[in-house]
């Protein structure tokens, strides 16, 4: 395979010239190769002046968390209560919501600590990374993999990361620890499958043969790597490790798919879903991805789901009883015009009663003595405060079910905001995880007490 050119620099002599690394070096394993990352050495010489374990309990009380971020928000003055604690008056979003309303908190005043950005800070809306806007921005473990890697083995699937109208490699809600996207799935029907739909004898020991064949990969290119961190310098050593770990994560998760696939997968009494047609169905896609991470949490198919909804990438949406005249996203900066205020109160108000039927359904699964909304921690929120304005702060913010004491309002200083992944901490705490701290979290969340 032909090699580029070394190239060398004629620069001062405190500069160190050298050889510049093929980036179109492989490391080869079972016929298939693995590309390398960019790194440092692979750039010519002149390039560089120029530039907690989860406890016994998480398995005998399976606790679930189900978070759903809606990268649009939410009108704040129709969300926010004007008054706090357990008596507040509900705002006329929350009037959708009452009959629940001892089942859910709503947080005011609440942030994720240096998230800006604006519409980027949908990819760290469970990490808490700061500054995603910036150039060299990097990611962190997002709260539904961080649980996945800890109970990932008790279900078929460790996590589930979902989306609606999502942007394609731009955004995703579940990010590995070394930073990596991973991919939401859109396919309502394509959900199901995964879930639900036996294979034959025939594709089973198929795809245990290609979970076999990408282990066998990752084990013959091990030697290689190292011979290769040998020959690059200390930053470039970083990047490999990085590039590694993420190769490690999928080994692991490739062991667990080979012993689950395996055992027979659930029934259930429901048809496949058909996939909406057009990304005008908005609506329609968020009610059936809320169907489906029912029937996994029922199931016990996974603990872990993420769902990204994504207005940002969304036409104008079908919204029955209104007609809506502009895409999404240009509704969402409505420069305080009635017309559109009008059309982004009927979405807005479709999404408090699709959270109304979720919560419903829930309620009426019961699990030993506990429905599955109790067991089930659901996180609504949103990365803007006000899309309008594209603020990310005093995040509209709901959280309900899990075993926590509900039915109030938290209202914290809309100024100087509290940190959100304090929540993510009461959230881990909750599955059984002994840790104090997630992301920028300084602790638990102040005024949220558990069940029992």
């Amino acid at each position: 395979m032909a090699k580029h050119p070394s190239c060398r620099a004629h620069l001062a002599p405190s500069i160190v010239t050298r050889s510049a690394l093929s980036r179109r070096r492989f490391l080869r394993g079972a016929g298939v190769a693995l590309t390398l990352p960019l790194l440092d050495a692979m750039r010519p010489a002149f390039a560089e002046v120029a530039k907690s374990g989860a406890s016994p309990e998480a398995a005998a009380t399976p606790r679930r968390m189900f978070a759903i971020c809606n990268n649009l928000g939410l009108l704040p003055d129709e969300f926010f209560p004007t008054t706090a604690g357990r008596d507040y008056q509900l705002s006329p979003y929350l009037e959708t919501l009452q009959r629940h309303r001892n089942d859910f908190t709503v947080f005011s005043g609440v942030w994720h600590p240096d998230v800006d950005g604006g519409h980027p800070a949908d990819n760290c809306f469970l990490t808490a990374a700061p500054h995603p806007g910036r150039g060299g921005f990097r990611n962190t473990i997002s709260l539904d993999q961080y649980i996945g890697e800890q109970i990932g083995p008790l279900t078929r699937f460790p996590s589930l990361s979902l989306g609606v109208n999502v942007q394609k490699g731009m955004r995703s809600l579940s990010w590995t620890p070394s930073g990596v996207l991973i991919p939401c799935e859109e396919s309502v029907a394509g959900v199901f499958k995964r879930l639900f739909v036996q294979g034959t004898p025939e594709e089973t020991a198929a795809q245990l043969r290609k979970l076999k064949l990408g282990h066998s990969i990752l084990d013959a290119v091990g030697g290689q790597a190292k011979s290769l961190q040998r020959d690059i310098g200390p930053r470039d050593r970083e990047r490999l490790d990085q590039y590694f770990t993420s190769v490690r994560e999928l080994e692991k998760r490739m062991i667990m798919s080979r012993e689950w696939e395996q055992k027979a997968k659930p029934r259930v009494s429901v048809p496949m879903p058909l996939d909406p047609e057009h990304p005008k169905a908005y609506m329609e896609k968020v009610r059936l991805m809320y169907d489906m991470a029912r029937l996994a949490f029922e199931t016990d198919s996974t603990r872990s789901i993420a769902l990204l909804l994504d207005g940002v990438n969304s036409p104008a949406i079908d919204v029955e009883g209104i007609e809506i005249t502009d895409g999404y996203h240009n509704l969402s900066h409505h420069g305080k015009r009635e017309k559109k205020l009008a059309q982004l109160r009927a979405i807005d108000q479709w999404h408090m009663r699709l959270l109304d039927d979720l919560f419903t359904q829930l309620k009426a699964v019961q699990e030993d003595n506990d429905t599955l909304l109790d067991r089930t921690m659901i996180l609504y929120g949103t990365n803007l405060g006000n899309a309008n304005t594209h603020v990310t702060t005093n995040l509209p913010t709901l959280f309900a079910g899990g075993g926590f004491k509900h039915g109030q309002h938290l209202a914290f200083d809309r100024e100087n905001n509290y940190p959100l992944p304090n929540l993510f901490v009461s959230m881990l705490q909750r599955m059984g995880f002994e840790t104090d701290r997630f992301a920028s979290s300084t602790g638990t969340m102040r005024g949220l007490e558990m069940v029992g």
